[in-house]
């Protein structure tokens, strides 16, 4: 008996399949799979380019993972031993210099990603995954360090930590949009760069302050995410010396949570040079445009006297 397929309008009969695989010398399970086999590489190669990871794509997918694992750290050995009253010092120390570290290497995976994509490629989806990335490990993270922070400090009011918290969550949020809208000119960003940001938030709170004056930093780092100072862009000598401090201060949290000899006076000062410079590069690149803005004055009154 012979069935006309209605889809493919191609005759069938029994048998037909068997004997075509004892012709070509395969049984029907194995003709199987070689049409599986078939239908996978269509299916690959159909899959649009937009969809397929690239290796910066790799690199940013770690950024994220790095963020997550912070947030992890911060809760299983800062906040429930705090609730539970199961506090060693040692072991909190330790799991928030691991959870600092990993904000770290989420930098360092933010720095790399977009070196790799410029010099090979990037998917269709790196800004995105990028944006996405961010929001995790220069947003969450910090802000549930915040969190955290205003729940086991003994001078620390729980309810305003938590809106300084989700002041700079908002802000890194904010941040990004607006990047992702907007075009300034190469080789700057406009407003503290999220891993900065973020860094110097933690920092601040690594310095054990007082609780106003810790909060009230907070907040200010939290605006200069969002303002319009201008910031240079890490390439070349400066992704260079970036990249050295990060690995510096991965040693100095190291030694500080390992109890190592002067390791808190170490992270004090590693902490008290990342505040110090969140607040100085606003300063320069504001006197830097002040005196670009009188030398355009200057050559337009020379213009307008010759």
């Amino acid at each position: 008996m012979t069935v006309i397929d209605p889809d493919t309008q191609a005759a069938w009969a029994p048998g037909a399949d068997a004997a075509r695989d004892e012709r070509d010398g395969h049984d029907g399970r194995g003709a199987h799979d070689d049409r599986l086999n078939v239908l996978e590489d269509d299916a690959a190669e159909e899959m649009p380019l937009s969809t397929r990871l690239s290796i910066a794509d790799t690199l940013t997918l770690g950024n994220a993972t790095c963020g997550f694992m912070a947030v992890y750290f911060t809760t299983t050995g800062v906040l429930i031993p705090h609730l539970t009253g199961s506090e060693d010092g040692g072991m909190t120390r330790h799991s928030a210099a691991t959870a600092v570290v990993l904000m770290l290497m989420a930098s360092v995976f933010d720095l790399f990603d977009g070196l790799v994509a410029r010099k090979l490629r990037s998917s269709a989806m790196g800004a995105e995954l990028d944006n996405l990335s961010d929001l995790i490990s220069f947003g969450l993270a910090p802000a549930y360090f915040v969190v955290v922070w205003g729940m086991v400090a003994n001078d620390a009011h729980q309810r305003v930590s938590v809106v300084a918290a989700v002041v700079v969550l908002l802000a890194v949020v904010l941040r990004l949009a607006r990047f992702s809208c907007t075009t300034v000119r190469d080789g700057v960003f406009q407003g503290m760069p999220g891993p900065f940001g973020a860094l110097t938030v933690v920092s601040i709170v690594l310095l054990g302050l007082p609780f106003v004056p810790t909060t009230l930093a907070i907040l200010g780092v939290a605006w200069l995410m969002v303002s319009r100072v201008e910031y240079p862009k890490p390439r070349g000598r400066l992704a260079v010396a970036m990249l050295g401090w990060i690995v510096l201060s991965m040693g100095l949290l190291a030694a500080w949570a390992f109890g190592g000899p002067g390791g808190e006076l170490l992270l004090q000062t590693g902490c008290a040079l990342q505040v110090v410079l969140g607040a100085v590069i606003p300063l320069f690149a504001t006197f830097r445009r002040v005196n670009s803005f009188r030398d355009s004055r200057r050559e337009a009154r020379a213009a307008a006297q010759s």
